[in-house]
């Protein structure tokens, strides 16, 4: 196994040669090894798609290199697609606000665009997991914003789809089963006839009822915690930061 180093304020530390992750990443995966569950991939892409905004909005503002944040839109998408999951090693046990899992996917994608621009990864130079890749941000503002933009996708991808389907398939068991007649359970006891399509009717018009209460919920889920930074203040980013794309 070949091995480079990486380092933070705290010093140095060895990392496999063939990972992108840094030494943020490396710590919490040597002291945060509790359980099986590792952070689900669908968070870690989320959080990527932020990095990309982020990289395009600074490099609007000037706030970033073109060249930089050409590289770190790269990286991202990448990250986004799923090509670079088996570099995202850590549990979900750490730290209360995510941080660790935001600096390996800061890590994660500076390293992937060092690597792109013919840079030597584990140097910073020229993406630095901090000051590039996380400008504008925090982990108090990416973590929960990501986890917002995680549910919005799994809902509208596959929780949605798939209820109203079941709900289209309970609508044709209406139609279908309209004509058996059985015995309506009250207690435990029987009680009074009715058929087998008023019965299913019930439930496809709970999940007409649980669609429409999913679908209104998700309306609060689209507003994004983004532009807050460490405590909600804005600090460290442009005004409007937030707003821009």
């Amino acid at each position: 196994m070949k091995y480079r180093t990486e380092f933070d304020s705290i010093g140095k530390i060895r990392v496999d040669g063939d990972k992108y992750w840094g030494a943020s990443t490396e710590r919490s995966k040597k002291y945060f090894n509790i359980g099986d569950f590792l952070v689900r991939p669908i968070v870690i892409h989320s959080i990527a798609i932020i990095k990309k905004a982020a990289a395009i909005v600074n490099a609007k503002n000037k706030d970033l290199d073109q060249r930089i944040s050409k590289y770190i839109i790269k990286a991202s998408e990448e990250v986004i697609k799923g090509k670079l999951d088996n570099h995202f090693p850590l549990k979900v046990w750490q730290t209360g606000s995510g941080t660790q899992t935001n600096m390996n996917v800061n890590e994660v994608i500076a390293n992937r665009a060092i690597e792109m621009m013919g840079g030597k990864m584990g140097t910073k130079k020229p993406v630095h997991p901090n000051d590039h890749v996380n400008k504008s941000q925090s982990t108090n503002d990416v973590f929960p914003s990501a986890m917002h933009i995680a549910i919005v996708i799994k809902a509208k991808q596959k929780l949605l789809p798939s209820l109203k389907l079941l709900e289209k398939e309970f609508g044709k068991k209406v139609n279908q089963f309209k004509k058996i007649v059985k015995l309506g359970r009250t207690h435990l006891q029987d009680a009074t006839p009715l058929t087998l399509g008023q019965e299913f009717s019930g439930y496809q018009f709970q999940l007409k009822e649980s669609i429409k209460r999913i679908e209104k919920a998700l309306e609060e889920i689209f507003y994004l915690a983004q532009g807050g930074t460490a405590v909600g203040t804005g600090l460290n980013t442009r005004k409007n930061f937030d707003n821009k794309s």
